[in-house]
């Protein structure tokens, strides 16, 4: 019986996804052991399983699989399990809180951005640009603003260095896309930086940064 490569792959992504969720508890209880708050450590952490699950988890793509099915499916059953957590009461409390589902709406964005974007502009890095600066950019956001403001916030610092790391990103990836769009993944980077600042209700970043980034990019590729 032959099985098909991409699906092995799959299977051993979410493997791998799935112990970053829980091997991420050991920070978390390092952390709060040596003083910190536990709600803290829950940001610290957040953004590590941003980094690693869904920001290596985007490079792999393009780079394992050759049809946007296999990350759809596979980020969807993300998504119900981080949403299973969260009503079942079983919580990943180390990363997930009873006051917002972020974190399943990050799943979400992250297969629906990855595997839209792939479909209509076929080329799947591009597809995974507006899912790096979720998981990348924002990630390194939330982990400044923890360092410096030591709480939840939306101060601009973390702006800053979100835009020094999803710039060149944008840039580079825009650059070996054809036609090649450098200029419009920069300004990709850009509005992604931007916007992350803001949300409305239960429109969070993870939304507007995959949507603003995506708009960009689609934009960019009619008109070049």
């Amino acid at each position: 019986m032959n099985i098909s490569p991409q699906l092995l792959w799959a299977a051993g992504l979410s493997v791998y996804v799935l112990a970053v969720l829980f091997l991420t508890r050991l920070p978390y209880q390092m952390m709060v052991t040596r003083g910190m708050e536990p709600i803290r450590a829950v940001y610290y952490v957040r953004k590590m399983v941003h980094m690693l699950a869904g920001g290596m988890g985007s490079i792999m793509v393009p780079l394992v699989f050759i049809d946007p099915w296999y990350p759809l499916v596979s980020g969807l059953l993300l998504t119900l399990l981080l949403y299973f957590a969260h009503v079942s009461g079983l919580r990943f409390y180390w990363f997930q809180t009873d006051d917002n589902r972020n974190d399943v709406k990050f799943a979400l964005m992250w297969s629906s951005s990855v595997s839209l974007l792939w479909w209509v502009l076929g080329d799947p890095w591009l597809a995974i640009l507006p899912s790096l600066y979720m998981a990348f950019g924002d990630g390194i956001t939330g982990i400044v603003r923890n360092a410096v403001i030591r709480k939840r916030s939306k101060n601009p610092i973390g702006n800053v260095f979100m835009l020094l790391l999803c710039a060149p990103l944008g840039w580079y990836i825009g650059a070996q896309a054809d036609p090649s769009i450098p200029v419009w993944g920069l300004l990709s980077a850009i509005v992604a930086t931007v916007i992350e600042r803001y949300e409305f209700g239960p429109i969070d970043d993870n939304i507007l940064i995959t949507v603003a980034a995506s708009s960009v990019l689609l934009l960019g590729s009619v008109l070049s």
